[in-house]
């Protein structure tokens, strides 16, 4: 891990105590931390700090951007070229030399995450770069690990249930203490800011972004989920972003490809979509993030909620008292573009009252766009600095003033240690759910079905170094004493895949099927009745939406893992197998395929042993 020698701090240049900032080696926070006793005392000192800024380096600290690379300052070739292409920058470094951003988001495909020791390195030498301009700024480094199908850092760091897992789970210990892990690996690769809870509420099935991601569709409990994460989180030292205001969870149209539109009324969104946000509120949240959605009931003129001053200001600002970090969800989404132009799109969401513009299509577009904003008077300087100051002052409660930096030790005395990853496999016990379990089948004793099939959809990992699905499953199963075969049949089985599926389960005692948002088209049902028709008990897992089973023909048991991590595949075969008890109650209703207005299975169904 590279040092650097040590500078004062950017705030302590403005004060009368001087304290050096650490180096790479991870040492405590200093005289910063000591002098915040006053809020104040730092609120002063930061705008005395905002006062020095120049007009460029003020309008950079709005910004969290997407870079390539697996370093600072020496990115892979291709990097370089998409960073060219994308940016107009060789690196990270020279983008924060240019723009001076003031965060820094990262992703799996960017190449930022290959490995924890890589990433605290990257983190590093984005905080070293921040720190080497005019203004020695630190960065707000976050990602979208909200575990579960969306996570952006993988093994060997500990990989939790996801919310809807979690949900099912019921136990906001249990929610706490996986954000609170989460939290503290995160820090210890220096991403300070998670973009987590998911705080939606999805009560629509067909809600093809969020499902999972959510907690469940009964307010209230959302509301204890999303609290329990958000201190989970800031117990570790990073900062929680609730997400998505003021509420994604009843569409049926994703706001990365389109402009979705959410129909409740102004009760109906009291009561449904707001006691998340509110419990997150009242839980200290750092951050929230907006949501590319209308509402019309919440603002007549029908803007994005990332652009619509009624929402962002009157609502949550005003109504709700919130005066914390407000960040746009990404402006590359389709949402947020469909009815005003990428030089626009940035003012506008200012003048609605965001403080951090996310990842926008073409930074020099928008941050050029909103410097000839300011300086057209259409934003004021004081508009400006209202929404630095909430950044610093967030920077400022992480501690980034003081030490920014991550080291190797740090990393490998917090990621993936034996006692978190153990944590993650208990917690993970108490969610699977039981469904149906005709005759008993399970749980499945190895004396009567000891040889086993395992086939169905085998998704691409969410980080990208777990599963597939199918061999997961066969391996714990194997280590559990069954013999276990693997078959990948896909998300969309063909006859040809079928028939071989069918042509294997011929002499085994039970099939697995993980299966994967079965629609009313799909020919996951079609495999499954093919499996059925041969005798050998079938046992399906959904290892995403938990609808599945209302679209399947009867067949001998059925259980939701809500995700096809590891973690949770794990956790479902000890289930099946009776090392564990199936513990998890649906935090959503399954109704009928044919008939929606019916329930099959409601909120808080499960069975048990």
């Amino acid at each position: 891990m590279h040092h650097r020698t040590s500078r004062r701090t950017l705030l302590t240049a403005t004060a009368v105590t001087a304290a050096a900032v650490a180096t790479g080696a991870g040492s405590a926070p200093g005289a910063f931390a000591a002098s915040a006793a006053s809020s104040a005392s730092t609120t002063e000192r930061l705008k005395q700090l905002i006062s020095r800024m120049s007009l460029e380096e003020k309008v950079g600290q709005l910004f969290v951007m997407r870079v390539y690379g697996h370093s600072a300052t020496e990115p892979d070739q291709a990097d370089i070229n998409a960073n060219m292409a994308e940016i107009g920058v060789r690196t990270a470094a020279e983008m924060i030399a240019k723009y001076h951003v003031g965060g820094i988001i990262y992703f799996a495909w960017a190449h930022n995450t290959r490995d924890p020791h890589q990433i605290a390195d990257l983190s590093n030498g984005i905080q070293r770069a921040g720190l080497a301009g005019p203004t020695p700024l630190p960065l707000l480094i976050s990602t979208d690990q909200e575990h579960g199908i969306v996570c952006r850092v993988g093994e060997p760091a500990t990989l939790m249930p996801g919310a809807m897992a979690l949900g099912a789970g019921g136990s906001r210990s249990d929610a706490r203490r996986a954000g609170q892990i989460a939290g503290a690996e995160l820090a210890a690769i220096g991403i300070n800011q998670n973009y987590a809870p998911d705080s939606d509420v999805n009560v629509n099935p067909a809600n093809p972004v969020i499902g999972v991601r959510s907690f469940g569709a009964d307010p209230q409990a959302v509301a204890g989920m999303v609290a329990a994460q958000v201190k989970g989180y800031q117990s570790a030292g990073i900062a929680s972003t609730a997400k998505h205001f003021p509420g994604h969870g009843d569409t049926n149209t994703d706001s990365h490809s389109g402009l979705p539109y959410i129909h409740h009324s102004r009760d109906q969104w009291e009561e449904l979509d707001a006691p998340p946000f509110r419990a997150a509120i009242a839980a200290g949240i750092d951050a929230i993030m907006t949501a590319h959605i209308v509402v019309p009931a919440l603002d007549a003129a029908e803007d994005p909620a990332t652009l619509s001053r009624p929402i962002l200001t009157g609502i949550l600002r005003e109504e709700l008292g919130y005066d914390g970090v407000v960040v746009t969800d990404s402006l590359g989404m389709e949402g947020v573009r469909t009815k005003y132009g990428d030089d626009r799109v940035p003012v506008l969401a200012l003048q609605a009252g965001v403080d951090q513009l996310l990842n926008p299509p073409s930074l020099d577009v928008s941050w050029n766009a909103v410097l000839a904003a300011v300086k057209s008077g259409e934003i004021s300087e004081a508009r400006l600095e209202e929404s630095i100051l909430r950044i610093l002052r967030l920077k400022a409660k992480l501690g980034l003033f003081d030490d920014p930096f991550v080291s190797h030790q740090g990393v490998d005395r917090a990621v993936g240690t034996r006692s978190h990853l153990a944590a993650a496999d208990r917690i993970a016990e108490h969610t699977t759910t039981l469904l149906a379990n005709t005759g008993a089948v399970l749980p499945l004793s190895r004396r009567s079905h000891k040889n086993l099939l395992v086939v169905g959809a085998d998704p691409a990992s969410p980080s990208g170094t777990t599963g597939p699905p199918t061999t997961t499953l066969a391996g714990a199963f194997t280590e559990l004493g069954y013999a276990a075969t693997a078959l990948s049949t896909g998300t969309a089985p063909t006859q040809a895949k079928i028939a071989e599926a069918v042509a294997a389960a011929q002499g085994k005692d039970a099939v697995i099927v993980g299966t994967y948002n079965v629609s009313a088209t799909s020919s996951q049902r079609t495999l499954v009745s093919a499996l059925v028709a041969t005798g050998v008990p079938v046992i399906t897992i959904a290892i995403r939406n938990p609808y599945d089973i209302a679209r399947l023909p009867a067949h001998a048991a059925s259980l939701a893992a809500y995700s096809w991590t590891d973690v949770e595949l794990r956790a479902a075969a000890r289930v099946i197998a009776g090392h564990a008890e199936p513990e998890g109650r649906l935090p959503v209703p399954v109704q009928r395929a044919d008939d929606p207005t019916q329930v099959l299975y409601p909120v808080g169904y499960g069975l048990t042993y």
